[in-house]
């Protein structure tokens, strides 16, 4: 149902008798909406002349708009208005509510009544203005409720995911109660109140896509305000896995369960239990680069896996190392690719992504599990780790490899200091722009099984921008469920230097920026490290990209 015009234009002034207006931002909520305000209008203890409801409709495309209306039609009760959101996401919708009804409190000379919010998918209980307005009488500026997820739809969520969120709201209850009274930890928009006055001295609630109730909080605290978060105030909110904002409940809900469903124990996979499971043909793909030290070790460790008939394809590609690694790996039965001399009408490989980029075109197996080669201390599982989760769930089409990483500093190990570029850039990068990933505790690993039909659909970075730029687009075309993540326990691998992993650093931030829907550069600028005895050299990023290879391969015929 589209806004009528009259829903438009200014509210009516609300009656002298309001106390508390209470808004909720609503996005394609016709079928949950509707309890929500069942519950709003059931309220005890309160008159209904002493509160009004604003939903915000922000964007609908579904009849939320006429549920709402037919509800303010059927039958007498709170005075209910509508009026349309910025449509911005949630955190501008609630905003806009907010303002709207700090604004008619503030007309009536209400300054210390109840500005509130929930939420569409939210039914409050029925005293929820009434123990509000009971704690702002008794001195409180704002209020948190406390939030229980539906008991049906919470059922259907994997073991284990509710009692780690009863867990971490245990510990975040007892660091909330240093901030002020605490009987549970939550301040969300499921259910929130404040005064006007607290919430004109918090500066207001900010145009925030998402998370703006978190944000109010902090501006709260700056200003001195306590939370009350108490818990006969509270709501039962919708469960569900799939919500309208990028952050929020139902994106942590389906993390909790992408974690409990796609993290894997490499020790889980037995070579037998594999090859009982295999009915895809596989290549295993090294890209090496002087790695003479390593790259024995680990062909040695794999070759008892490819003689049982786990692999159908064992390939080195190598950077022309200088060091003798080619030959040590054709000794050990692999198949050694110089990475130039594939393709070589594109001039020479520029980095590890253009080197798996080509080799991946040179073999014709269906899975394909690519090694870094620089790893000391690799064992059998690293491999059928990384296969397990691929061959026994033909769904996946991606599994990406984490581990422990020690850092050694001479003879010192510093446990869990290692992925220097992974802590400081990937991770930040990914929370920031796709959360949905930051559940993957190792994005730049370079221990990754592909299909081969996701991988040829890839645009693939020439250098180190390659494995995180394969994470966010193959979950841009395989979905969530289709990606994993499986524990290989402990990698060591040798580490660079801070110069060199700056410039790394520089090509993974190319390559998330590319994925976000930024306007294009046109060209990225020289990269220059810190001067070291007053001068500085100039690096040049690899930021250039392959194309596909299915479009690759249509472009030569």
């Amino acid at each position: 149902m589209a806004l009528s015009a009259a829903a438009t234009t200014a509210l009516p002034a609300p009656a002298d008798t309001v106390r508390a207006v209470v808004v909720v931002p609503a996005r394609d909520e016709e079928l949950r909406i509707g309890a929500c305000l069942e519950a709003l209008a059931d309220q005890v203890e309160v008159g209904l002349e002493e509160y009004e409801i604003i939903v915000v409709l922000d964007a609908c495309e579904d009849d939320t708009a006429g549920v709402v209306e037919a509800f303010r039609e059927r039958a007498r009760g709170p005075a209910i208005h509508f009026v349309p959101g910025p449509a911005q996401g949630a955190g501008p919708a609630r905003a806009t509510g907010m303002d709207i009804g700090c604004a008619r409190l503030e007309n009536l000379g209400r300054c210390d009544g109840l500005l509130a919010s929930t939420d569409a998918d939210s039914v409050v209980a029925r005293d929820w203005i009434a123990r509000q307005l009971e704690a702002i009488a008794a001195g409180a500026e704002a209020i948190g409720g406390e939030v229980h997820l539906d008991p049906t739809e919470a059922a259907a969520l994997p073991d284990g995911v509710l009692a780690r969120r009863e867990a971490d709201l245990e510990s975040r209850t007892r660091e909330a109660a240093s901030r002020g009274p605490a009987e549970h930890a939550h301040f969300s928009g499921a259910s929130l109140g404040v005064t006007p006055r607290a919430y004109r001295r918090a500066g207001g609630m900010a145009w925030m896509a998402a998370l703006e109730d978190q944000e109010l909080e902090d501006r709260l605290a700056a200003a001195g305000i306590a939370i009350h978060r108490l818990r006969p105030v509270s709501v039962v909110t919708a469960a569900r896995t799939e919500g309208r904002a990028e952050r929020g409940l139902a994106r942590d809900l389906e993390l909790a369960r992408w974690l409990a469903e796609r993290r894997y124990d490499g020790a889980d996979f037995t070579v037998e239990r594999l090859l009982a499971a295999k009915a895809t043909s596989v290549a295993a793909i090294l890209p090496t680069r002087e790695c003479a030290a390593t790259i024995a070790p680990i062909l040695g460790a794999i070759a008892p896996l490819r003689a049982a008939g786990l692999l159908d394809e064992l390939v080195v590609v190598d950077a022309d190392s200088a060091d003798g690694t080619a030959a040590i790996a054709r000794e050990h039965g692999a198949t050694v690719l110089s990475e130039s001399a594939l393709r070589p009408d594109l001039g020479p490989a520029r980095g590890k992504g253009d080197a798996m980029w080509r080799a991946v075109g040179a073999t014709a197996s269906e899975l394909i599990v690519f090694l870094d080669a620089d790893t000391t201390g690799f064992y059998p599982g690293f491999l059928t780790g990384l296969l397990g989760p691929a061959l026994v769930d033909p769904t996946l089409a991606l599994v990406k490899g984490t581990f422990r990483r020690p850092f050694m500093l001479g003879e010192a190990i510093h446990d869990g200091e290692g992925g220097r570029v992974t802590e400081l850039v990937a991770r930040p990068l990914l929370n920031l722009h796709f959360p949905s990933l930051a559940g993957f505790a190792q994005p730049l690993a370079g221990e990754i099984a592909v299909r081969r039909d996701l991988f040829e659909r890839l645009s693939v970075p020439v250098g180190y921008g390659v494995e995180i730029a394969m994470l966010i687009d193959a979950f841009g075309l395989a979905g969530f469920d289709g990606l994993a993540e499986v524990d290989l326990g402990v990698r060591q691998n040798r580490h660079q230097s801070l110069r060199a992993l700056s410039a790394m650093a520089g090509e993974v931030q190319v390559a998330v920026e590319r994925r976000t829907g930024a306007p294009p550069r046109p060209a990225y600028p020289a990269f220059r490290p810190r001067p070291e005895g007053g001068t500085t050299e100039l690096w040049r990023l690899r930021c250039e990209e392959r194309p596909p290879l299915n479009a690759e391969v249509r472009s030569q015929r």
